[in-house]
């Protein structure tokens, strides 16, 4: 839909590592973001993701990596936050043919320092369907949000803010 070249659907799963609500039997909670890192934190998530793309990327001849994570409006994951993204990029540079013969890679987190309603707005923007995206950590049947998981609140929230209204399908509307 959104006219990529080449579309790789890599199987994955972290469910054979557990540590997390997202993928183990541990119930995903729904009051709200603490202090503390969620019981939703996936164990290294976005290094495996990142370390997946570089790999991809590298074969490939691409020197830009693009991720979504976002720092502001989010759970506290530590693999979200900009020195993690620098970390990695630094990472990159040392662990690759590429990086080594002087052709670094770019890691490009655009969204990291906006708020949900500014990613809502420069969606909107851009003419993105936000409905095709998917934020919910404890989904419904019928392939709904649930709408009480803190991913649902903090997109609704994001939704309200940018005063746009939210095309998400909510079990539950937060």
């Amino acid at each position: 839909m959104l006219g990529a070249e080449r579309h790789v659907v890599l199987p994955l799963d972290l469910r054979a590592f557990g540590g997390s609500a997202l993928t183990a039997e541990i119930d995903v909670p729904k009051q709200g973001v603490g202090d503390d890192i969620p019981v939703t934190y996936v164990p290294a998530r976005n290094t495996i993701f990142l370390s997946l793309a570089l790999g991809w990327a590298e074969a490939a001849g691409a020197r830009d990596i693009y991720i979504g994570v976002n720092a502001l409006d989010y759970s506290g994951y530590p693999d979200c936050r900009p020195e993690f993204i620098a970390g990695f990029e630094k990472l990159a540079e040392i662990a690759t043919k590429a990086g080594v013969e002087g052709a670094p890679f770019r890691i490009r987190a655009p969204l990291q320092e906006m708020t949900k309603a500014d990613i809502v707005r420069e969606a909107a923007r851009l003419g993105l369907d936000a409905g095709m995206s998917w934020s919910c950590y404890d989904p419904a049947p019928g392939s709904l949000h649930c709408g009480l998981c803190d991913s649902c609140r903090l997109r609704s929230k994001g939704f309200e803010e940018a005063g746009i209204p939210d095309p998400t399908r909510y079990a539950t509307v937060p």
